[in-house]
């Protein structure tokens, strides 16, 4: 399974949800799946990510917000903001993901998905973040 098609797919489903401000029912997930060819383990992470993700995003907005220093979240780029999310769920509640593999993937997802500013921007924040961690994961 490859995790960071996975992830991009989170951040393209969260990228979503954050222009139309509802929360997603089982519909909307097996509409996102309509046209992609993916098996139920990667399926299954991504799911958790999204719905991880939705189901914290208080608690991430405000981790992010802290580590941010000088930007306003809802400033920030759409994809920057949703590739961030992505990664501070998975630095917050996934103890089971390195802290530096979810720093990388979120790096590599902005050099795909947003401007070229992006990777460093974000790489600043998600270290401040994991740093306030330090291995106290809540899940």
């Amino acid at each position: 399974m490859k995790r960071r098609k996975g992830r991009e797919y989170a951040f393209q489903f969260l990228f979503q949800f954050d222009f139309t401000g509802r929360a997603p029912d089982r519909r909307d997930l097996e509409q996102f799946w309509a046209d992609k060819d993916e098996g139920p383990d990667l399926r299954e992470f991504t799911e958790d990510i999204i719905r991880g993700t939705i189901g914290h995003l208080s608690e991430i907005d405000a981790a992010i917000q802290k580590a941010a220093e000088h930007w306003v979240i809802e400033r920030m780029a759409a994809a920057d903001r949703n590739i961030l999310r992505v990664a501070a769920y998975e630095l917050l509640y996934r103890k089971d993901i390195p802290s530096a593999v979810s720093i990388n993937e979120a790096i590599e997802i902005a050099k795909r998905f947003s401007t070229g500013d992006s990777a460093s921007f974000i790489n600043g924040i998600l270290d401040n973040i994991s740093k306030g961690v330090k291995g106290k994961k809540v899940r």
